[in-house]
């Protein structure tokens, strides 16, 4: 299967579910205050639904269009706009007849259950693979910077270490890209030296300039050979497993961001290669170079060879049950955090950051390409942090926006009239359909510009 269907699928199961429990957030509460719940709907059913059964006083059902699902809750104006039913006298069982503390508890069910189910997959994932981490700290000669553009921008270059951004020690190298692009001051270590740096506000539109926008830095990697293929130049040369190039022409090398300049220069030719073997016994081998610049061999990138070598410390946290559960709650803050700090930047001009927003697109290009249970639940943990997240903004059509007024109601006493809220409601879809094609839009554009 393609990758492309590998992730969509993932995507699909994704969203189902998320909606899914979102919707249940409302249904609950609703329920248990007594309110008729007329319709439960996974996916949109614009003209026709998919599947659809009544049970009770609700038909639950599978619409056609995925772009979201809703309950339909009898007297409240919401995506439905039944203004027939509206026109008549409040019922005891409709969502306006309800007192307003009631009404805000159904309306904050969904978010509340996005976020809670964030926290138990979090805890989940803590305790079943636990948290293993490269400490940022542990950089024998720093980082490598993979992209000299970037580097430029942010001011930094290989053999750096970043130590602390905005003030806040930085403690695993994989977060360093996403707390860069939250943060506004980077603190480097270089040659042993501390020097303070400010993160320019345009980064964010120059980072989406360029092709890999997350991996610009880089753990230095040495040359270590996991393996010769059969079909490579160099097979049946004194290569082995666990051989690490040490030298290339004379000239003493450690690291990757070393050898590739080196091997660069010799396209086509050859190499004498200084090699160092795990026992520690050196030796020199001539290899061939391909016109496009590679050996031809496999390099051995796993992090717990490398700190075996001394090259970085990987630090390994196991969690017993009850210690995931905290672990999940501090995941979950801290997601939701650094997710309020982007949106920040995006809703800056300055920043660029709003060329970043994507829709379809973008979300399933967050699930890998194979299929991985851990990084599927991690995916959907963080895609149910941003529907908790956009769901709460004070938009109205969005659970934020009902919530907006509703606590304008509790503080003045005073509620919003139908008519107002039908204006309102159709403000809100307004919004949401503009959002919706730019982020989708920006989809497209970066799909056939690049």
């Amino acid at each position: 299967m393609s990758p492309f269907f590998i992730k969509a699928i993932q995507l699909l199961l994704s969203l189902s579910l998320l909606i899914v429990l979102h919707e249940l957030g409302h249904f609950i509460p609703a329920k248990i205050f007594k309110t008729r719940v007329e319709k439960f709907y996974l996916f949109f059913d614009v003209k026709f639904s998919l599947f659809k059964k009544k049970i009770g006083e609700t038909v639950y059902g599978i619409g056609w269009l995925p772009l979201g699902g809703y309950v339909k809750i009898a007297g409240m104006i919401d995506e439905s706009m039944d203004k027939e039913q509206m026109a008549g006298p409040p019922q005891p069982w409709e969502f306006r007849s309800k007192p307003a503390w009631q009404r805000l508890i159904i309306m904050l069910g969904g978010v509340t259950v996005n976020f809670i189910l964030a926290i138990i997959i979090y805890a989940g994932i803590a305790y079943a693979y636990g948290d293993k981490f490269i400490k940022a700290d542990s950089l024998k000669d720093g980082f490598y910077v993979s992209n000299t553009e970037i580097g430029e921008k942010l001011g930094i270059q290989t053999g750096d270490n970043i130590t602390a951004i905005d003030g806040n020690p930085v403690k695993e190298f994989s977060k360093l890209p996403i707390e860069i692009i939250n943060g506004n001051e980077l603190t480097i270590l270089r040659d042993g030296n501390t020097i303070k740096k400010e993160i320019p506000v345009d980064f964010i539109a120059k980072l989406l300039d360029v092709e890999d926008k997350t991996s610009f830095i880089e753990p230095r990697f040495p040359f270590i050979i996991q393996e010769v293929p059969k079909d490579s130049p160099n097979a049946g040369i004194d290569l082995q497993k666990g051989d690490q190039i040490i030298g290339i022409n004379n000239q003493k090398v450690t690291y990757m961001d070393q050898i590739l300049p080196i091997v660069d220069q010799n396209k086509g030719g050859s190499i004498s290669l200084l090699v160092k073997s795990v026992s520690g016994q050196e030796k020199s081998v001539t290899a061939k170079i391909s016109e496009d610049g590679k050996i031809g061999v496999i390099r051995n990138i796993d992090y717990l060879e490398l700190e075996k070598r001394g090259f970085l410390t990987v630090e390994t946290i196991e969690y017993s049950f009850l210690e995931s559960i905290p672990a999940g709650i501090n995941k979950g803050v801290s997601i939701l955090g650094s997710y309020v700090k982007q949106m920040k930047k995006i809703f800056n001009p300055k920043t660029g950051a709003y060329k970043g927003v994507g829709g379809f697109g973008a979300i399933g290009g967050l699930f890998p390409d194979q299929w991985n249970w851990g990084a599927f639940w991690s995916t959907t943990a963080f895609i149910s942090i941003i529907l908790a997240f956009m769901n709460i903004l004070p938009i109205p059509a969005l659970d934020g926006g009902h919530v907006m007024f509703l606590l304008y109601e509790i503080v003045t006493g005073r509620k919003p009239n139908d008519k107002f809220m039908e204006y309102a409601q159709l403000v809100g879809f307004v919004i949401l359909i503009t959002l919706l094609l730019f982020a989708n839009g920006n989809d497209l554009y970066k799909a056939v510009f690049g």
